[in-house]
């Protein structure tokens, strides 16, 4: 397992939270008994600077307001996320088999072919492939799990971290 800190104090953009969810579907299923919809199809669906693609998108409100989502599939089997940094032109995105995000937790979870990259504006910055990829946007930290040795993988995980870009305080050295 591999855990890295992300740099930085910036966090996952924090007016998300109270944007409204707006989406486009092949169908939807509204059950505001359960405080659930499932949408399938085709799923694209937004938060604020959040964004899900998937086959099929199960979003639950919680009881104080955040809501968890459930992504399966989607193109070439994987459902994709991605997500502004607070206060940088960064993104977090990623694509596995199946995605979850916790609102209370503030986590996303890839799982299955998982991959999560960080872009610094259109540019990749770090990158990391395994069977489950953890980032926990309060923190910055972000885990990556191997899984088993198969035909197609090692069971390893695998990545690339890039530089930092360097700092007034780096540069005048630490003070």
């Amino acid at each position: 397992m591999l855990a890295l800190t992300v740099c930085g104090a910036a966090h996952a953009e924090k007016a998300d939270r109270d944007k409204p969810l707006n989406f486009a579907a092949d169908s939807a299923r509204v059950d505001d008994a359960r405080h659930l919809n499932i949408l399938s199809g085709n799923v694209e669906m937004t938060k604020g600077t959040m964004v899900f693609r998937a086959a099929r998108v199960e979003v639950h409100q919680n009881p104080d307001g955040t809501q968890t989502a459930h992504a399966v599939g989607g193109s070439g089997g994987r459902a994709f996320f991605r997500q502004k940094r607070e206060g940088l032109d960064e993104y977090v995105e990623g694509e596995g088999e199946v995605v979850d995000y916790d609102g209370r937790a503030d986590t996303v979870t890839f799982s299955g072919r998982a991959v999560m990259r960080r872009l610094r504006g259109a540019t990749l910055a770090d990158e990391v492939v395994g069977q489950t990829v953890v980032y926990d946007n309060k923190t910055e930290v972000f885990q990556v799990m191997g899984g088993a040795r198969s035909a197609n993988s090692t069971g390893r995980v695998r990545g690339v971290i890039s530089p930092k870009p360097a700092t007034s305080d780096s540069k005048e050295g630490g003070r």
